[in-house]
């Protein structure tokens, strides 16, 4: 993996956590926790949405909002594993 593909990696995951953080009403983790939920947000998404057949193509943009619902996702997931 180059240099500049982990870079962009951690930017998406690190944009997506935080606009995840916002969506969810301040349930962000703070810099280093917003980059994994975002980077296993992008995991999430790119397994589930295939799946579902929902693709928005490909690009910088697109990325994001598939991290940030992903992220969303799994920030849901978190707070009802933490309710319980």
């Amino acid at each position: 993996m180059e240099f500049q593909s982990l870079f962009a990696m951690l930017v998406v995951g690190a944009l997506a956590g935080w606009l995840s953080g916002r969506i969810m009403e301040g349930r962000g983790f703070g810099i280093f926790g917003n980059i994994i939920v975002g980077v296993v947000g992008a995991f999430l998404a790119g397994l589930i949405f295939p799946a579902l057949g929902f693709s928005v193509g490909g690009g910088f943009i697109s990325s994001i909002f598939h991290a940030t619902v992903g992220s969303v996702m799994l920030l849901f997931i978190i707070g009802l594993i933490k309710r319980s």
